[in-house]
């Protein structure tokens, strides 16, 4: 039977018959129902684009063709998947499967260890996301995020006609694009858009030449000062120069996006969700997208990624076997993780889907990069994890650059929270 609704949170603990118990492990045998069905209660992302429709839709298969299972699916609401997994653990109400989190140290306690099936074993980024050589989780692609999407027009105006290659190249065409009349060169704004610029200007070099740089920043060998100076550098250049303008901090994700959309400016560091955005666009530039460039000297520029949809199974089920054959359909399923992909924009080599030419452009840039390329952005996963708090800290860090402060003052910031929060 198909349960054709989502399951809130809010009042979850009345349903006796699918509360499940503590934190304990399980045996890996399946529990069943009182009519002899096995139910798996699901917590998923939902958005606008991840709709109880959507999510209801894919598991529709999976249901036909395992009748003695009930999919449940759960949502989060407001709270949001990563603060409604503690609370349930620790209310020892948790759910079987939960989308949308990547496995961490801390959390992999709680997880079911995935590394005995070659479907989680084998699949996107199943290596980065590893903690201990371990598998917690099985998503089905990438989210790609060092990127810049530009306006073709702007820099056919500007005189480009080549994408940079590098950060000197992309800092003499945000120049051009000034010079040419463009206010916007960059579009940035106020929330966490800030950092994401500045990950995307360093992140390419920083992880390409010290691929263990987020544990070793982490653990004080290396200090954040001298591997992200010369990105901090730039980025207060750009800001200088007004190729991102210091009224930035007044402008809200969604009228950033606009901005671009609508022709008014000139390059958007972003991740690949923003082709899906593009692609349902009443009216939009001509946007194209390259790969976040390096600083001379680095052939192959680190690419940041998440992985895209990670389902992972918690030790409080008492139905693992029925859990697992759900995830291997999520993730292996040719329909099932097309289907995923296309929602989101996500990438997967080997999956296509019908895509705008926007979303062509990125499908190359997944296909171009290899798997020991992609980096973590912002707060890590897997064994490459920052404290607690970087990501926040970062941001604020972002924001006094554009408000005007020294890259020398912004770096010693950091590193002095670090001091205060690593090891």
């Amino acid at each position: 039977m198909i349960k054709r609704r989502l399951l809130p949170l809010v009042g979850i603990t009345a349903i006796a018959a699918l509360a499940l118990g503590g934190c304990s492990g399980s045996n890996g045998g399946d529990s069943a129902s009182a009519d002899g069905k096995t139910t798996l209660r699901v917590l998923v992302n939902v958005t606008p684009n991840l709709t109880e429709e959507f999510w209801n839709d894919l598991v529709a298969p999976f249901e036909k063709e395992h009748k003695d299972i009930d999919v449940v699916i759960q949502n989060p609401g407001a709270e949001g998947v990563a603060a409604a997994v503690p609370r349930l653990l620790a209310a020892g109400d948790a759910p079987d499967i939960v989308q949308s989190i990547a496995p961490t140290p801390k959390l992999a306690p709680e997880m079911v260890d995935l590394s005995k099936y070659e479907w989680a074993k084998k699949g996107p980024l199943a290596e980065q996301y590893s903690i201990d050589g371990k598998n917690y989780m099985a998503g089905i692609g990438y989210q790609l995020q060092s990127l810049f999407f530009y306006n073709k027009t702007a820099f056919e105006q500007a005189g480009i006609t080549e994408v940079p290659t590098t950060v000197d190249e992309l800092t003499e065409d945000l120049g051009k694009l000034q010079q040419a009349g463009w206010k916007v060169p960059v579009q940035t704004g106020g929330d966490w858009m800030s950092s994401h610029a500045l990950q995307a200007l360093g992140l390419p070099t920083i992880v390409a030449e010290n691929p263990k740089w987020f544990q070793q920043v982490s653990s004080g060998k290396v200090t954040f000062g001298d591997t992200y100076g010369d990105a901090v550098d730039t980025y207060a250049d750009w800001v200088a120069k007004g190729y991102i303008p210091k009224d930035a901090l007044g402008i809200k994700y969604p009228d950033a996006e606009q901005a671009f959309l609508s022709g008014k400016s000139a390059v958007y560091p972003m991740g690949s969700w923003f082709a899906g955005t593009q692609a349902k666009a009443a009216d939009s530039a001509d946007i194209g997208v390259f790969r976040a460039p390096a600083f001379d000297g680095v052939d192959q520029p680190a690419m940041g990624a998440n992985i895209a949809s990670p389902y992972s199974i918690l030790k409080a089920t008492k139905s693992q076997d029925a859990a697992a054959q759900l995830i291997e359909f999520l993730v292996t399923d040719k329909k099932a993780v097309t289907a995923q992909l296309a929602v989101d924009g996500n990438f997967r080599d080997g999956y296509e889907y019908e895509m705008t030419p926007l979303g062509e452009e990125l499908q190359k840039i997944s296909a171009e990069t290899p798997a020991e390329a992609y980096t973590p952005t912002g707060g890590g996963y897997g064994e490459r994890t920052m404290p607690t708090g970087y990501s926040e800290e970062l941001n604020t860090q972002t924001q006094a650059l554009i408000g005007g402060a020294k890259a020398a003052d912004v770096l010693k910031s950091m590193d002095d929270w670090f001091a205060a929060n690593a090891g």
